[in-house]
């Protein structure tokens, strides 16, 4: 098969306030680590509840809005794709991480005391931006 697919979609909650690294005094990256919650009934009928974590990256500009506008505990829709990246530690032992490239989301809390409806920010993230002139 020559093509594939590599496409998340999540909603969850912000387990913490971004982490933003900026550049020239612009945002450039922001990291946050996302909840997502899953609900079941085991054998004996009890409900069981289970979170998964999931590192979100999010680039440029969107990167930017997420510092304006994210915070914790809110509750987000997230699309993106998949990263894994590697690394060998100091005694040679190799290390993987996951994470979610967000290239867009939608702000599901509301905002200013209830005031607004769900907000939408398409914020397509390019991460090689080029000026033509």
């Amino acid at each position: 098969m020559k093509y594939g697919v590599n496409r998340v979609t999540l909603v969850g909650n912000v387990g913490e306030v971004p982490r933003v690294t900026e550049r020239d005094g612009e945002a450039f990256v922001a990291n946050f680590p996302l909840a997502t919650n899953e609900f079941y009934k085991n054998k004996e009928g009890e409900e069981i509840s289970k979170t998964e974590w999931h590192r979100i990256v999010v680039w440029n500009k969107a990167a930017d809005i997420v510092k304006q506008h994210v915070n914790k505990g809110d509750a987000l829709y997230v699309e993106g794709k998949i990263s894994t990246n590697s690394w060998d530690d100091k005694e040679g032992n190799k290390h993987y991480s996951t994470e979610i490239v967000c290239d867009n989301f939608l702000f599901l809390s509301p905002r200013n005391n209830g005031e607004d409806t769900i907000a939408e920010v398409k914020a397509k993230s390019k991460m090689k931006e080029k000026t033509v002139n």
